[in-house]
């Protein structure tokens, strides 16, 4: 079974949510990942159409995706959409931003209808809202209470090193491992 996190990171705040959504992947047993960084060269779309799911990474930058992640968007019109290479295969997203809500869903919103173009089959988180009651806290899994996908938060002056916080990270270890066990469900239907 083989995923591919596809993703953007301007600040590397978004590359440490892919390694984390990878470690998620990597738990599941024959489960491969193939990570591709947009800003890094050219996209090995063969890769891309091997897969059995793909989840989609961006920053949030003022309320929307980031600009490569969406000429990524644009460039797979030709080379998967038109003969639909996509179909049925599961796909999944996260956003990083550095406000607690930065409008991460409008991010979310558009990776989600890009798979749907494709006829892809959209998963998301599964997890009740963390951090959403008095006794709740900024270390439960999905604090910031999305549903669609995973959103995290870096603080603006901080490196990737230290920030999103590691509820965020588990939150995106827990989508890479909901996604593969989903493909390895959905193959043996």
């Amino acid at each position: 079974m083989l995923i591919s996190i596809v993703y953007d990171s301007g600040y590397g705040h978004t590359a440490r949510v892919a390694e984390a959504v990878a470690e998620g992947v990597w738990e599941i047993q024959g489960a491969e990942v193939n990570i591709v960084a947009v800003a890094e060269g050219p996209v090995d779309w063969t890769a891309l159409e091997k897969s059995d799911a793909i989840i989609f990474g961006s920053p949030t930058y003022s309320g929307m995706i980031s600009a490569r992640f969406k000429q990524f968007c644009e460039d797979s019109t030709k080379t998967a959409w038109f003969e639909q290479k996509w179909r049925n295969k599961i796909a999944a997203g996260f956003t990083n931003s550095g406000a607690q809500h930065g409008d991460k869903l409008n991010s979310l919103v558009s990776m989600a209808l890009f798979a749907a173009q494709h006829g892809m089959i959209w998963v998301g988180l599964d997890i009740m809202p963390g951090n959403a009651s008095s006794t709740g806290s900024v270390d439960d899994l999905n604090r910031h209470g999305s549903w669609l996908g995973v959103m995290t938060q870096s603080n603006n002056d901080q490196a990737a090193e230290v920030t999103p916080i590691q509820s965020d990270l588990k939150t995106a270890t827990y989508l890479g491992r909901r996604v593969a066990e989903t493909t390895g469900r959905f193959q043996l239907a």
